[in-house]
């Protein structure tokens, strides 16, 4: 948890800074998507969140919004200070607070790209990571935590490759021209790579 209470506090004092904390406006509400407004229709249909193993949960904060993906959905109506003081024990809360922290982070011009790619745009997604990598680190061997297909698929061609995954319907198969390795191999594929690429999920 060490992880997220670092974020937290850097969280906390940017809304502090940014003199956001005591305004009453600042709602966040978050609701889960449907896979269509999440993915629209992708070239394939390998993508955790269509197969039902996971959902996208959605905040707005003032018109910015910010996703990420969970296995335990819900709706959260609530402001800035009452999210900042949320324990983050639960799979739910923790995708609450990630979401929020991408809306505000949104809303500020810190990042953009806050909201999952549809229809065709996730694979070339995965070629424009290919790119990226080959250009910022040459050949590495590269451990993937988390099964995301278009992006494994398009990385397993170019590079050495690990995948760790959680999904029992995963481990173990062969998938987009790499083994699927369990989750508890982690620390071993982590050791073995130069680089890390983790999902959302993941976090």
């Amino acid at each position: 948890m060490d992880f997220y209470n670092d974020i937290k506090e850097r969280f906390f004092n940017l809304i502090k800074e940014k003199d956001l904390m005591s305004s009453k406006v600042e709602v966040v509400s978050a609701r889960t998507l449907t896979p269509q407004e999440v993915i629209g229709k992708p070239e394939r249909d390998d993508f955790p969140l269509l197969k039902g193993k996971e959902v996208m949960l959605q905040a707005d904060f003032k018109g910015s919004l910010g996703q990420v993906f969970t296995d335990m959905p819900g709706n959260y109506s609530g402001g800035l200070r009452e999210i900042l003081a949320m324990p983050l024990d639960n799979n739910f809360k923790r995708a609450v607070f990630i979401a929020t922290l991408n809306a505000v982070l949104r809303h500020l011009n810190y990042i953009s790209k806050t909201v999952h790619c549809k229809d065709k745009e996730p694979g070339e997604c995965a070629a424009h990571l290919v790119d990226y990598i080959k250009e910022r680190f040459g050949q590495p061997r590269i451990a993937f935590i988390g099964m995301q297909p278009a992006m494994v698929e398009a990385l397993s061609t170019h590079f050495k490759i690990r995948v760790a995954d959680l999904d029992p319907d995963n481990i173990g198969r062969k998938k987009c021209g790499v083994i699927i390795e369990d989750f508890s191999l982690t620390k071993e594929i982590l050791s073995w790579a130069d680089i890390v690429l983790a999902t959302g999920t993941t976090v």
